[in-house]
Order: C-alpha cells, then structure tokens, then sequence
C-alpha cells in the first residue's frame, strides 16, 4: 500500500536585489572612502541615495558592479557575491546609467547604441532586434532608432542611454543624477519613464525633490557610512538631519506638503 500525504512546499523569500554588508574600502592613496555601510534593497524598491559631496556615493557605486574590489565586507546582487567568479552576470545584472549620457553613446545611430551591450553579450538576429526595439519603446525612443545620437536634445540623448542599460535586461538600474541639466518637460517625462520599469532602481542625487518624487525610501550616505535609512519624506523632513549632513531643500521646498513617490 502507497500511503499519499499532502506535499507542504516551504515558503521561500527571495533574494534581496541588493545586499551590501560592512562594505569598507580605501584607496591606494589611503583615502579611506567607506567605513562599514550596510544596507538591503527589496526587488522592485525606488530608493534614493543621498549624501554631501564625498560621501562615498560614487565609490559605493563603482563596488556594485565589481569595478573597484579589494575591500572588506561583500556586496550581493541578486543572491550573487559581486566577484571574479560571478562578475560578467553581476555587470548584466547591475546597469549603471551615467550623468552625462555622452559618456555612453559612442556608436552613429541609437540602434546601434543600443545593440552594442546585447550583442556583445551574444545576441544575434531577431532576438537581438526585438531587445533594441523593447528597450527602445520602454523610454519612448523608438521612433528615433535610426538617428545619431548627436542630433538628439540631452533629455532624449539620457534616454537612450537608459535604453542601453534596459537593453540588457538588468535586475538593478542605478541612476547618478537622473535630473541633471534636464528642462521641467525632460524632467518629468523621465520620472514616468522611471516609475513605469519593472525593475530596482537605486538613484544617486542632489535633486531632493526629485527623489521625493520617486523614491519612497532613501539612504543618506555621509563620511563613509550609512547616517539614516527611512522614509524619504520623513528624512527630509528632520531638519536636524538635514543639517548634520549638509543637504539643503530648495528655497521654499517643503516635503511635508509634496507628494512623495508611490
């Protein structure tokens, strides 16, 4: 006799997008950069990092992707170590859009700007052409896939930019100063651009407002560790805060009466 009991499938959580965790690094000069900055990001979250000039920010980017190594603590990505073993899948997995866009776009036509991450990656054909063109209506680019870069405005040039990241399908988009040198038209057609991915987003700015905006959460990121993690209208909102880590609002900004991201 065959006796048939109920199968119980145990819960599994998923893996954080991001871990990072006692991350410390210096530089060969010694400039201690990082002290110790831990922090989780959840699949899916908008969160803002903040921080003064030399902060850390710049360089806690360049670790999620396993550009600067050599640190103590870890980075994790996806359940993924950032290291050598794993590094071609943590850079496809980790997209990094830079503040200025001519940083990224080299080729003589978008499509091809686009294209350049996939096919070196190995896709060829239609499949290739169909990832281009996703990526392409996902920042409302597509009718420009066929016009060289330089003859687009700056907004449109960042969004082809962020095509190029998108194209590769990461799990991590990280943002450094998504609003920068953007007109309010620019500005806002990007932020719904933004909200509409499905993916994580970790946006580094000094545009408070705009994290506000987008961002539900924020890190504050201030000599090296992690000074504050919360709500970002609440953190922007404690004016002691503020001041201890010198980040100022706009004159006449108050977060309290904006409305914050969803």
């Amino acid at each position: 006799m065959v006796l048939v009991t109920d199968a119980v499938t145990p819960s599994v959580t998923p893996s954080p997008s991001l871990e990072v965790a006692g991350l410390a690094f210096a530089y060969p000069d010694g400039h201690q950069a990082l002290f110790g900055v831990d922090f989780r990001v959840a699949r899916g979250e908008r969160v803002a990092l903040l921080g003064p000039n030399g902060a850390g920010k710049t360089t806690l980017v360049l670790h999620l992707n396993g550009i600067l190594t050599g640190g103590a603590g870890s980075v994790t990505v996806a359940g993924l170590p950032v290291g050598k073993q794993h590094i071609a899948e943590i850079r496809r997995k980790v997209g990094i859009v830079f503040q200025d866009p001519d940083d990224q776009l080299f080729m003589p036509t978008v499509r091809e700007d686009v294209a350049f991450g996939p096919a070196a990656a190995g896709l060829k054909g239609a499949a290739l052409e169909a990832r281009v063109d996703h990526a392409l209506e996902q920042v409302g680019m597509a009718e420009f896939k066929n016009r060289p870069p330089h003859h687009l405005s700056f907004g449109q040039r960042r969004r082809v930019a962020v095509a190029t990241v998108l194209a590769m399908e990461p799990e991590i988009l990280v943002l450094d100063e998504p609003s920068s040198n953007l007109d309010p038209a620019s500005r806002r057609e990007l932020a719904d651009i933004l909200r509409s991915l499905d993916v994580t987003v970790l946006m580094v700015t000094h545009d408070l407002p705009y994290a506000l905006e987008l961002c539900p959460r924020a890190l504050i990121l201030s000599e090296g560790v992690i000074a504050a993690d919360g709500r970002t209208g609440d953190l922007l909102a404690d004016d002691a805060l503020m001041r201890a880590h010198r980040l100022e609002l706009p004159f006449g900004f108050d977060p309290r009466s904006a409305t914050m991201g969803a």
